[in-house]
């Protein structure tokens, strides 16, 4: 079932001093998703659900389209949003462990790929329009989910770990298996737009976004071709980023202006990232 827009009020996403419309006749209009900050051991576990990190796409369900993060619409086939309901979720679109790029390829398309399309998931996440608190919220959305008929729509398992190192012991199985980490939400929190402390991330290693400007010619087997991206990451810190690039992207690498994602071990006194190894190209919103 499709409505037109979808607007909720200014309290139910972190204090906005007017009510929102998230709409496809705006343009591409960012939604007001909640964004993690980084796991740190200075919290109450006991405080927060936990649940699989999933390494998908971000996604708005505003009611009628599916939203990336900068506010453009994926383009799903019809049958994928018909049987979505008529409120808003927060969630990500997710084939499985270590399948982003195949993703990618699929929801990145004008015109959708049907049979493609028949291996994507909505994981829900959130629905910012209920109210109360996270806890509240998710007890709504298993009650509206109880008869799901939408075998692509499904709801993340979230479960209470008040125990670290039974939380780390999750992490690594997760990682063993292919995962990307954790996720911990907050409880009695209200939806909550923008980066805050009630919901958080947890990976094995750190990982971190920057954009090419330019690039190193390079050497030895890799003469003729790219040694390594030139970046500059969000705090200004300029590095080479060579390692984790394959020979197919060192022939045609990033182009200067994209942003790419690596990962690495912590910092060093002047800022640059320790071990840092190129992951993939963040996807244009």
């Amino acid at each position: 079932m499709k409505c037109r827009s979808v607007v909720f009020s200014a309290a139910m996403v972190c204090g906005l001093a007017s009510p929102v419309v998230i709409s496809s006749a705006l343009g591409a209009v960012a939604p007001p998703l909640s964004l993690a900050q980084v796991y740190h051991n200075d919290i109450d576990l006991s405080r927060y659900w936990v649940s699989e990190k999933l390494d998908g796409a971000r996604v708005w369900w505003d009611g009628e389209n599916l939203l990336s993060r900068g506010g453009n619409i994926y383009h799903a086939p019809d049958w994928f949003t018909d049987q979505l309901p008529d409120y808003v979720l927060d969630g990500e679109l997710w084939i499985g462990r270590g399948q982003f790029q195949l993703l990618m390829q699929t929801i990145r398309d004008m015109v959708a790929d049907d049979s493609a399309w028949r291996r994507v998931h909505f994981y829900v996440f959130d629905a910012p329009q209920f109210e109360g608190d996270f806890t509240q919220r998710q007890q709504k959305i298993s009650a509206k989910m109880v008869n799901n008929s939408v075998p692509w729509l499904q709801l993340v398992e979230q479960k209470r770990i008040a125990d670290p190192v039974l939380l780390q012991e999750w992490l690594a199985r997760v990682v063993a298996g292919g995962g990307e980490g954790l996720m911990l939400q907050q409880a009695d929190l209200p939806y909550r737009g923008g980066r805050h402390e009630g919901l958080l991330k947890l990976k094995s290693h750190q990982d971190a976004e920057a954009r090419v400007v330019g690039y190193a010619p390079g050497k030895g087997k890799y003469k003729g071709m790219t040694g390594s991206l030139l970046v500059v990451d969000d705090l200004g810190v300029s590095f080479r980023l060579g390692s984790g690039l394959s020979d197919a992207e060192r022939r045609s690498p990033p182009a200067v202006g994209a942003v790419v994602s690596y990962r690495y071990q912590g910092r060093t006194q002047s800022g640059k990232p320790r071990f840092a190894r190129f992951l993939r190209v963040r996807p244009a919103e």
